[in-house]
């Protein structure tokens, strides 16, 4: 290459823009303070709404304060543990979170997953049926509840009454009244209101994935389990990891729906951490061990995210 052709092209990569310019660098920062109100909006919202109320549930976590006097008294970690020491419901509370999530993970993804395969081509009849499954979604947790409320009724409730219509009568009981089945009838409502959320994020996932790949294995002789155990599943893995990550906060942060359809009964046999915590604060006024179960409800979740990341991350290696 010639001396003139290397000197044309510094030339002009000379007048090219360039777009590595350390926008948000702190030198730049210093000499452009006004770069300061960009972040300034996403700061004050942060330490508002999350940074001060977790120092605050922090600090109340080490009191016996009541929610309502202005006196209180430091105890330690003396409610920590009663927590963890001495309170059966607490314990009862945390195996019927576990329940009930796990119940939700699963059947969640599966169901999601497997909807997803049978409708992500874009066709008028696919998309009407996406469009149906989502509807659940958009509606108030409180509304699905009622519903649900009125179709486990064991008198004249719809499951009772379809399974005795199909010869099931022995099957028929009481759905949120029996301690035994309780959680995972909430559980069923659960993914059943939020499958088509779900379903979406792996329908945009399946169509993400180039269709060279399918035409590819197709000429090769693959059938299709062989497709989607070597093309599919492998390439949804951020699809995956997203859906099974929000499902876990989801379900086990799950609050209005319980509180709604069973307030925690029967007998708390469907008490989870986010209602034991409501009972606690605002029925019998101990805010202090509320947000002593505050604290290690933040903890689990951040320890359960943490652990499933880790785990879907070998699974890609």
């Amino acid at each position: 290459m010639s001396l003139k052709t290397n000197t044309s092209i510094q030339e002009e990569e000379k007048r090219t823009p360039s777009f590595s310019f350390p926008l948000f660098s702190f030198k730049n920062i210093s000499k452009n303070r006004h770069l300061w109100l960009f972040f300034l909006p996403g700061f004050v919202i942060y330490t508002v709404f999350f940074a001060l109320p977790t120092l605050s549930a922090l600090f109340l976590s080490t009191t016996d304060w009541n929610g309502l006097s202005s006196q209180f008294s430091f105890v330690g970690f003396k409610n920590f543990k009663e927590l963890l020491t001495n309170d059966a419901i607490f314990t009862q509370s945390l195996t019927n979170n576990l329940k009930f999530t796990i119940g939700v993970l699963i059947f969640q993804t599966l169901l999601s997953l497997g909807f997803a395969l049978l409708l992500y081509r874009n066709s008028a009849w696919n998309t009407f049926y996406r469009s149906l499954f989502f509807v659940p979604t958009i509606i108030s947790s409180v509304s699905i509840a009622f519903t649900w409320n009125f179709m486990y009724d064991p008198n004249i409730g719809g499951v009772n009454l379809f399974l005795s219509k199909i010869g099931l009568e022995h099957w028929t009981q009481s759905w949120i009244g029996n301690g035994h089945i309780a959680i995972y009838s909430l559980a069923f409502v659960q993914f059943w209101a939020h499958t088509g959320q779900m379903l979406i994020i792996f329908v945009a996932g399946i169509q993400a994935i180039p269709s060279e790949l399918y035409e590819a294995a197709s000429i090769d002789g693959a059938t299709r389990w062989q497709k989607f155990k070597r093309i599919t599943w492998p390439l949804l893995a951020p699809a995956t990891t997203m859906v099974v990550a929000y499902t876990t906060i989801q379900s086990f942060k799950a609050f209005d729906l319980i509180i709604a359809m069973t307030n925690g009964g029967p007998s708390n046999s469907t008490e989870i951490l986010s209602t034991l915590l409501y009972h606690e604060a605002f029925i019998n006024f101990r805010f202090g061990y509320a947000s002593a179960i505050s604290v290690v409800f933040m903890i689990v979740i951040a320890l359960l995210t943490f652990l499933q990341f880790r785990v879907l991350r070998l699974t890609k290696m």
